[in-house]
């Protein structure tokens, strides 16, 4: 099967998922997880329709960038290091894994320098595990939230969460379901600046899982573009 053929089963699989809750499949974007991926992969998906896509390395946006379309969308989704934060926030629509203060800080200082505003997500480890990233606790949530409204080159659009890898996309149902109480919880303290329109949760193995529990971005790299070059 191609690869646009993959992109294009996904796209299906998202609207079924969508009609069994009673969404409108307009509300979910699907993200292609490009990491490790070369140009060429990318052009094939592409083609097939893709415009938002997802890398884990600033290292890979940056090479990736000035080969490729101008009309992608480009996602940060993976750990961003405070001094990687000046070479990439100008070539993201989104950063997905903001867990700290220091690294809004860092955002903020280098978005005002080049006067512009970079939308974020604050990334939740839901599942608490060692393993990942993530803040752990919802206290934890509402602070940083608080702090980054005070940020004017800072626009906080949402939450990110990486669920636990599993053979059962259900037993991350309450995860997804956590992940969306919170941004309502954070959605009702009406916080400046403050908004909770995108969750981004779910991912190859629990795509449709996290759409049936309010999930708006989607993160499919195994699902679209085979396994990953874990040698890279």
């Amino acid at each position: 099967m191609m690869l646009g053929d993959n992109y294009i089963k996904v796209m299906e699989n998202i609207k079924a998922a969508c009609k069994r809750a009673g969404r409108d499949e307009s509300e979910v974007t699907l993200i292609s997880v490009s990491k490790t991926k070369p140009v060429s992969d990318i052009e094939e998906v592409y083609k097939a329709g893709s415009r938002d896509f997802g890398e884990n390395k600033v290292q890979e946006i940056l090479e990736k960038t000035p080969v490729l379309p101008d009309d992608i969308n480009w996602h940060m989704i993976g750990h961003l290091q405070t001094n990687k934060v000046k070479q990439v926030i100008d070539k993201t629509v989104l950063i997905h894994s903001v867990d700290s203060l220091h690294l809004a800080k860092e955002i903020e200082k280098q978005a005002a320098k080049k006067d512009i505003i970079v939308n974020i997500l604050l990334e939740v480890n839901v599942a608490k595990e060692d393993s990942k990233f993530g803040l752990y606790d919802n206290e934890s949530v509402y602070e940083l939230a608080e702090e980054c409204a005070k940020m004017p080159h800072l626009k906080v659009q949402g939450l990110m969460t990486i669920a636990p890898y599993t053979d059962n996309p259900d037993s991350n149902r309450p995860y997804f379901k956590k992940l969306k109480e919170l941004s309502v919880d954070i959605m009702r303290k009406n916080i400046d600046n403050i908004s909770m329109d995108v969750l981004s949760m779910g991912m190859t193995g629990d795509y449709e899982v996290a759409i049936e529990e309010g999930a708006t971005m989607v993160r499919v790299g195994t699902g679209i573009f085979g396994e990953r070059n874990y040698a890279i």
